[in-house]
């Protein structure tokens, strides 16, 4: 299959993202697919359950990890990426570094997932802007703060992304918003981000969801990543019901049946 040609945001459904981490230490799968024949295999398993965008990462960003330096991220990344671009889904690429972003996109990927919303590299907006990609902006903090609003945090912080995208020359049809479960957040802030996950729909962006195997969920059901399926279900089924519009998500098939069951609710559902 050739490269997709373009990403079309959601508007009737809801997309699955899958995790394909070709990292030694990701707090899930760290190390499982970080060579270039495991990473192809999993991206096309991947696929096969459905997937609608493939989201690769090469540095770890759970609490603890080490930075990476840029040459030691695309060392991981440069085997992978084209192959994983020919496989003919949309491939986005999880970085806050703007060089990784440009050689990323001249590969192939079409979505730049920035877990710090634009705002760490200051040359990530213009890079966004001239690869003409899409764009997840997620919220970020440097550490966790139980005496912060966060709702009102993240408005703030969206309201610069949005600003830093504008300000670029980022087209909106091409950008979406994170929430950033687990990134800079206690249990109880990510709940409250949860329960009122409708309210992120006033920025008038596409919401994506990225709960999955994460710390709020162990810290309920007192158990292991690998065994944390379906409160991850859980979670993200909430999200939808609130209005995500794109899962990410490490367990794609069991995602991808989620969402169509959400669809099956749905007046205006489509038949994909």
């Amino acid at each position: 299959m050739a490269k997709a040609a373009a990403y079309t945001l959601p508007t009737s459904r809801a997309h699955v993202m899958g995790i394909l981490n070709v990292t030694p230490d990701s707090f899930s799968d760290g190390g499982r697919h970080n060579e270039a024949e495991a990473a192809l295999a999993h991206a096309t398993a991947m696929i096969a359950q459905r997937a609608d965008i493939l989201d690769i990462g090469a540095e770890s960003t759970r609490p603890g990890s080490a930075q990476v330096a840029l040459e030691d991220e695309w060392t991981r990344l440069a085997p992978i990426l084209e192959p994983v671009c020919e496989l003919g889904l949309p491939v986005s690429i999880d970085t806050y570094k703007a060089e990784i972003a440009r050689r990323a996109c001249r590969a192939g990927a079409l979505i730049v997932n920035d877990v710090w919303g634009l705002q760490r590299d200051p040359d990530m907006a213009e890079t966004v802007a001239e690869a003409g990609v899409h764009v997840v902006m997620m919220h970020n903090r440097e550490k966790a703060d139980a005496g912060v609003d966060i709702l009102s945090d993240i408005d703030r912080f969206f309201e610069k992304s949005l600003q830093l995208a504008e300000a670029a020359g980022i087209a909106k049809e091409k950008q979406i918003l994170d929430p950033g479960f687990g990134f800079g957040k206690t249990i109880d802030q990510n709940f409250i981000i949860l329960n009122r996950f409708e309210q992120l729909g006033k920025h008038g962006f596409p919401i994506l969801a990225g709960a999955s195997r994460k710390r709020m969920i162990g810290a309920v059901l007192n158990v292991e990543t690998d065994d944390r399926l379906y409160g991850s279900l859980a979670v993200h089924m909430t999200a939808l019901l609130k209005g995500a519009d794109i899962i990410r998500a490490h367990d794609v098939g069991p995602h991808a049946d989620c969402v169509r069951m959400w669809e099956a609710t749905t007046l205006e559902r489509t038949s994909a």
